[in-house]
This record gives C-alpha cells, sequence and structure tokens, in this order.
C-alpha cells in the first residue's frame, strides 16, 4: 500500500514531538512494507533518517517563485491555478521525476521550496522549518504570557447535535471566542498553510497512492484539496487540538480548520482517548470514525546511553516546550516547595517556547533561581546527557494529548512524574501522576523520590514493562489496519 503523508515537521529539523512521532511512524510502516511518500515544509538532513528517499523541490517542477500560494473557498475546494487544471494524474508504471536518492524504496520525501513558520512555537517566529534554533536576541524579543487559573470545559462549547458529513458547518460551529493570549500563530501561517496545499496538490500530480495521511492542523487543507483533486480517501491524525494548546481562547480560524478537516476525513486517528473525547464533543466528530493509537517509543531500553556523571545534587528535569499547554510554571512553584525541604537539589528545564523569560523571571521572584539552570532548546547528543543525569522526569503538562516525553525518559532509565491530564498517563501504568495545579502534591511526589532510592528504582524497573509494549511498530500496525478499512470504503461506496 501507498501512503501520501503530510506532515510540518521531520528530524533532525523539529520543535516538539510531531516530527518525533512522525519520524517513528513512518520508520515503522516502511518495516512493515508500505510506501510512504512524505510531503513536507522545508528541507531536512538526509542523514538523519535512513529509511527516507529524498526528492529536492525540482523534482517535482516547482518553486516557490513561480507559483503563488493557491487559495481556498470556504468549503475548502482548492482554486486550481491554470497549469494544474490541466495536469493528469500519472499511471503506477508511468516515469518518476528525476532525482530520486536515498536510503530505501520504502519512503518518500518531497520537500515544499518554500520557509514555513512553526505554528506551535512564538519564540520562533519568522524562522525557516530546517533553521531552529534562535539566538538569545530573538528569545528576548519575543513575546510571553502569563499563565492563568485553568479553567474547565463549558458546556457552551459542547457541541451536542449530529453533523452532516458533507456539509459541516463552518461559521458558527464554535462561538467567536476573542483573540487567544499567546502568539501562536505570528508571522502568515495562515498563507503557509494555504501555500503547502498548493505544493501538496502539485506533488501529488506526479505520485500515485491509496490512501492520504495529514498530520495536525496545518495540513488538513492540503490532505482535503488532494482527496477532492484524486478521489482518494483521507486519514487526518490529530496530535493536538485548538483546545490543548490555547485553553478556551481558541483562535477561531484553527478551530474551523481542525474541525473542517475532521468533517471531511473518512477516518480520523487521536493519540489517546482523552483528545478522542474531544475531538467528539468539542468538534461534533461521529464516534465511529475515531480510532485511537497511541505513540510508541524507539529507545532500547537497555542501552540507556551514557552514565550518570558524579555529583552531590539531585537533578530533576522538566523537557519539552515552555508554553501554558506544557505547565511550567506549575512546575516551578512546585520546586518552590522542594527547596523549602530538600534543598541540595537542581532543576533543569530543557527547551524553548513563549513562556521561556517568564519562567526565568518567575524562578527569580520565588527566590530559586540559583537552583534552576534554563538550557534553551536541544537536540541529538545533548538529549541523552541531560536524561543521563536526571533522577526524576516531571511532565506537568494543563493538556497533553499525548506526550512522547516520558516514554523518553522511561527509556533513558529515569523515573517520571506525570500530569493526570495527558494520554500517556492512560497507558503508563509505572509511573507517578498528579493533577498538573496541585503543585503541593507534586513536590511530595519529586521529594518522595528524591528521599527514597527504593521507590526510584522501582519505577525504572517496571518503567521497562510500559516501553516495552509501546513501540511504532504497534501503531504503525493500528494506521495500516485503518488504512485498508478506509480504502474498502471507498471501493464499496463506488
Amino acid at each position: 500500500m501507498r501512503v501520501f503523508m503530510l506532515g510540518w515537521e521531520f528530524p533532525p529539523f523539529i520543535t516538539g514531538g510531531l516530527g518525533t512521532a512522525c519520524h517513528g511512524l513512518t520508520k515503522a510502516m516502511d518495516a512493515r512494507g508500505l510506501e510512504i511518500i512524505f510531503v513536507m515544509p522545508g528541507a531536512t538532513d538526509p542523514t538523519a533518517s535512513s529509511h527516507v528517499d529524498l526528492l529536492s523541490p525540482e523534482s517535482i517542477g516547482t518553486t516557490a517563485s513561480t507559483h503563488p500560494p493557491i487559495e481556498l473557498d470556504e468549503n475548502f475546494e482548492p482554486i486550481i491555478p491554470p497549469h494544474l487544471a490541466a495536469a493528469k494524474t500519472p499511471t503506477a508504471d508511468g516515469p518518476q521525476p528525476p532525482g530520486a536518492e536515498g536510503f530505501s524504496d520504502g519512503v518518500e520525501f518531497v520537500h515544499v521550496p518554500v520557509h514555513m513558520n512553526h505554528p506551535y512555537d512564538p519564540e520562533a517566529l519568522g524562522v525557516p522549518v530546517g533553521k531552529i534554533g534562535l539566538p538569545e536576541s530573538t528569545a528576548d524579543a519575543a513575546a510571553h504570557t502569563v499563565m492563568g487559573p485553568a479553567t474547565p470545559e463549558p458546556a457552551a462549547a459542547d457541541v451536542s447535535t449530529p453533523v452532516q458529513q458533507d456539509q459541516p458547518p463552518i461559521a458558527d460551529a464554535h462561538p467567536p471566542a476573542p483573540p487567544p493570549q499567546s502568539t501562536d500563530y505570528g508571522g502568515d501561517i495562515m498563507t503557509d498553510v494555504r501555500r503547502f496545499a498548493a505544493f501538496a496538490l502539485q506533488a501529488a500530480e506526479t505520485r500515485t497512492f491509496d490512501v492520504i495521511h495529514a498530520h495536525d492542523w496545518m495540513t488538513y487543507p492540503a490532505g482535503l484539496a488532494v482527496a477532492r483533486r484524486t478521489g482518494r480517501p483521507l486519514v487526518v491524525h490529530v496530535h493536538s487540538t485548538e483546545f490543548d494548546r490555547s485553553g478556551e481562547q481558541v483562535n477561531q480560524r484553527v478551530y474551523d480548520i481542525e474541525r473542517r478537516g475532521m468533517h471531511g476525513a473518512i477516518r480520523v486517528i487521536t493519540v489517546s482517548r482523552l483528545t478522542r473525547n474531544i475531538v467528539i464533543r468539542r468538534y461534533g466528530v461521529n464516534p465511529d470514525k475515531v480510532t485511537v493509537v497511541y505513540n510508541g517509543v524507539a529507545i532500547d531500553p537497555i542501552a540507556t546511553g551514557a552514565k550518570p556523571i558524579g555529583r552531590r545534587e539531585k537533578i530533576v528535569l522538566y523537557f519539552g516546550r515552555i508554553t501554558r499547554q506544557k505547565g511550567p510554571e506549575y512546575f516551578i512553584r512546585a520546586a518552590a516547595r522542594v527547596l523549602q525541604v530538600e534543598p541540595n537539589v537542581r532543576f533543569i528545564v530543557a527547551g524553548s517556547g513563549d513562556l521561556y523569560r517568564r519562567c526565568i523571571e518567575l524562578a527569580a521572584e520565588l527566590g530559586i533561581g540559583q537552583h534552576f539552570l534554563f538550557t534553551g532548546f536541544l537536540r541529538g547528543a545533548d538529549i541523552d546527557k541531560i536524561f543521563a543525569m536526571a533522577d526524576l522526569f516531571v511532565m506537568p503538562s494543563v493538556s497533553e494529548p499525548f506526550g512522547i516525553a516520558p516514554l523518553e525518559a522511561m527509556g533513558h532509565d529515569v523515573p517520571v512524574l506525570i500530569s493526570k491530564s495527558s494520554g500517556a498517563s492512560e497507558v503508563i501504568t509505572h509511573a507517578l501522576k498528579v493533577d498538573f495545579w496541585d503543585t503541593e502534591a507534586m513536590a511530595d511526589k519529586i521529594v518522595a523520590v528524591l528521599r527514597h532510592p527504593p521507590l526510584g528504582q522501582t519505577l525504572r524497573r517496571h518503567g521497562v514493562i510500559d516501553i516495552r509494549r509501546l513501540t511504532w511498530d504497534d501503531a504503525a500496525a493500528r494506521c495500516e489496519r485503518v488504512y485498508a478499512e478506509v480504502v474498502a470504503a471507498m471501493t464499496t461506496a463506488v
């Protein structure tokens, strides 16, 4: 089976878990014999993934300067430019574009020759995919917000009536909301989304495939356009929703794109039951078309990497984007409580995001700045080193559709403390769990691990059981079953 997959990032150029998930999933699919055509914005490093074939922008016969961004009408129908309207879909035996080079026949990479904004990292405004990593001046200049108290989801936002699959409402689907209190959608991200759809359409003209798989909202318009153009079934993969990223102050345009994509797809994949419930209740999607496929981990728990360095201080690690959704301020406030009874502890905050500066200021305001180390964005060997140093990993997420980071921590033989508001808490048994807002309970659990080595040892030893059964191969197998079902459904409908 051939899969036309749409993604926004891929290692080593990533800002969070989405790129890691796409890498692990495609690698497992390749091992299962699926052929993947992966379309993404920007370039990637051919040495980073041995399972991909790389195609240059010229190999699909386009450049950013010769084709302006595509326009999408209110029904997400592409307004096809003349040069695409006359194009014909090639046959399976037709000639392939020149320049196909790589390491495997299973996965093909199509580069979209434009620089895209990051939809989830406000500090990276204007930084194209493939050039992630900010100078300090950029981070200092980025806007930041102060996270307010979490509020429960109001009933008014629920979608209580079934939605017709062929005509899902858009304008009145959700009550109007004020602009989000963060800068998550800075730059001209919506133009980037439309431009991506245009180039995905052109890439589809030169390929044959059985199913379309679109990851997260930035690629949904592209998936819808390609599905309408080719008649192939569309599967959308929800790694995060606008309610996870912005709370109740949703960006209406992003919500509308998410809703349209979910209703326009034949099947919706979510990364947890938590996310599945949001998709059904907040977006009015038929429960029968929503399938849960948990993320996996590719780390060998036996080979945990570098050995911990000798030290007297205990190390507690936060690793992830520093933004409201991830709850870094709760981590810092819990740290203040820990230090009242355990002063010989160092807290490491690894990552970047719109709350980076605010978190530094908060640690200083609480008088615990000397106990904190803010590393910025890490990748590669630095990630292995930071996990090797840690005595405990904490994920205090306010809303986490899944959360790959605790699996990575467990793979590095680090005990974990995770938020109950996470998809990972559904499948990780051997971990400490806490409500993100309960900083006192969070502090108590941190102290318990640091003071009682047998507790940490038990979490490490049993954590291996969890990650051994959470593999990308299992995720790929579940996706493959979804592909077979949607292809069969399309064939029966015809």
